[in-house]
């Protein structure tokens, strides 16, 4: 009994769209993320920004909700927080 399964569809625009970003713990880590988001969602608010560091503090990551319009703009979102170097995941 094999069934493919496949991932939910977003629909778009998504007002309230989750992302977790992780990195490396640094006192401007969080600045730089919220920089590339703005870039991607002009009308980020900033005051909703959840941050936790790992149990050791070694990583952090920083949770958002932002306007997602399209794939596109999700696909090149993940691209340009990868491209700091600085980011190790995305969710």
């Amino acid at each position: 009994m094999s069934e493919d399964v496949q991932a939910p569809k977003i629909e778009f625009p998504c007002a309230d769209y989750p992302v977790k970003i992780i990195g490396d713990a640094a006192e401007d880590f969080s600045s730089v993320v919220i920089e590339i988001i703005q870039r991607h969602d002009p009308a980020f608010d900033e005051t909703c920004v959840n941050l936790r560091a790992s149990s050791n503090g070694r990583f952090v990551s920083v949770q958002v909700r932002m306007l997602a319009t399209s794939e596109a703009q999700l696909k090149q979102l993940h691209e340009d927080l990868r491209a700091t170097g600085r980011v190790h995941m995305v969710l």
